[in-house]
């Protein structure tokens, strides 16, 4: 007996028509209508619409970002702009029941169900879509047999399915990454909009468009909330997963991921070192690692600690930021790196919340500034750090342009008003711009928003917090407009 015959064909059709209550009701279930938008929505959404493109969207993210939440969401949209909702399919590929079925023997099922004709005109969204083997080839099948039906699919381990999708659904896939809350959209998700207002800043001589807040103290009890809690949309708006954090996240996100998902995508076997490598490394996210202090830190070989390296990358865990030195010219042989989680609040689940005061504190808010910048995509960010006779120093962000081989500006994180009556001890960072013909540089503090120029290099000097949010707010806009 084959196990195709041991689920009737009528179970799998129910358990579609409980999947997609819509048909009947001819409305998403009142949970998700309820819940909000992330902002990443609207930028979502006219991906789905292109129906004249012959192309599948594959939605990508780590762990409990949002990602089916906004499939839901899609599909409400849908019906209100008059899209029959049975011809909206929505299916998780997760469950046992569809197990042994290709992709087109489940769209098929689901057609049965709505008895239609065909499926021109259909919106198809296929959730969790990594527990299909092989499943880029049987989505390029469904877009080449199906030109008139649009396909969605949402998956984790992000780099993986991008890998995946680029090689073997080249021309037929249009990747959209969902990464975790900003700290805009953890402002907009709290309806704290309040809290900041449109003003301008001067930067270079110029005054530039910025947010700011008239309420720092506020302000900043929000930023250290969202340091510790605030990556996950369920965990922003829940006090009791807040209470939980390593139950919550670390159980249904970390270990999920390093337990399951990089095991099974690329056969690692010693689950408990990948385990025990990454807590190391969010202990200490924001510090600056070599190879031969990762190897005698962890007693794991050269090679595997590459390995793990990327595959933690690969799950959207961690960002791997490399060194140039003081003229802007990267190394050519990589011996120190920086290494900083995707996501602050994954060392809350992992350990304690921190408060202002920590010792982890500036680590944290770099490794914050760092997470807003790693949710444009494209961006060639470094930190420089030299050493030359008796030279020395180093600036936490530097961005390269590859096609103009030269840095386009630099940023110190700090958490501290002391730069801004001291400019003078800002060495490293007035040194970099001069080598670097910069005549104007930014440095974050706690509280104090102020310009100073010091040999000739004017300092804009904003809240990090701030800085934070209008970082958030600018990546929105300029992927609104690509």
């Amino acid at each position: 007996m084959s196990f195709d015959t041991v689920i009737p064909t009528s179970k799998r059709i129910e358990r579609l028509q409980y999947e997609n209550p819509w048909w009947a009701s001819g409305n998403v279930q009142q949970t998700y209508q309820d819940m909000s938008k992330r902002l990443y929505f609207d930028l979502f959404y006219p991906f789905v619409k292109e129906t004249d493109i012959k192309r599948a969207v594959v939605l990508m993210g780590p762990r409990r970002v949002g990602k089916t939440v906004m499939m839901y969401h899609t599909i409400q949209e849908l019906i209100k702009e008059n899209i029959a909702p049975q011809k909206i399919f929505f299916i998780g590929i997760d469950n046992p029941i569809y197990m042994h079925l290709s992709l087109e023997d489940i769209l098929l099922l689901a057609k049965e169900a709505v008895q239609l004709n065909n499926l021109e005109g259909c919106f198809v969204f296929f959730d969790e879509i990594q527990y299909l083997k092989d499943w880029e080839r049987h989505l390029k099948v469904l877009v080449d047999s199906y030109p008139k039906t649009k396909f969605v699919v949402s998956g984790s381990a992000a780099a993986a399915l991008r890998l995946q999708s680029s090689e073997s659904g080249a021309g037929r896939f249009t990747d959209f990454m969902l990464p975790p809350l900003t700290f805009h959209e953890y402002i907009h998700l709290k309806g704290l909009h309040h809290l900041v207002q449109p003003k301008t800043i001067l930067y270079n001589g110029k005054e530039i468009p910025f947010f700011i807040t008239h309420d720092n103290k506020v302000f900043n009890k929000e930023f250290f909330h969202y340091l510790n809690f605030g990556g996950y949309p369920e965990v922003v708006l829940s006090e009791k997963i807040q209470s939980d954090m390593g139950r919550y996240v670390k159980n249904d996100i970390v270990d999920k991921v390093l337990l399951r998902d990089l095991p099974s995508l690329y056969g690692i076997k010693d689950v408990q070192e990948l385990n025990s490598f990454f807590s190391y490394l969010a202990y200490n996210t924001g510090n600056e690692f070599s190879f031969e202090r990762l190897g005698k830190d962890s007693g794991i070989a050269k090679e595997i600690i590459k390995k793990y390296l990327e595959y933690l990358e690969a799950a959207f865990l961690i960002k791997v930021i490399h060194k140039i030195d003081d003229n802007a010219k990267k190394f050519k042989r990589v011996t120190s790196f920086k290494v900083y989680l995707t996501n602050s609040s994954l060392r809350t689940a992992l350990f304690t919340p921190i408060v202002e005061t920590d010792k982890e504190t500036g680590n944290m808010v770099e490794t914050a500034i760092f997470s807003q910048w790693m949710h444009r995509e494209n961006l060639d960010l470094k930190y420089a750090r030299w050493k030359m006779g008796r030279s020395e120093g180093e600036v936490d962000i530097v961005l390269l342009d590859n096609k103009l081989f030269k840095p386009q500006w630099c940023v110190e994180i700090k958490w501290s008003n002391r730069y801004v009556e001291k400019p003078q001890e800002l060495n490293s960072l007035i040194y970099f711009c001069k080598q670097n013909n910069f005549k104007a540089t930014l440095v974050t503090t706690i509280d104090i928003s102020d310009n100073k120029t010091i040999e000739e290099i004017n300092i804009t000097y904003v809240p990090a917090a701030v800085y934070a949010y209008n970082i958030g707010v600018n990546t929105l806009e300029i992927k609104s407009n690509w």
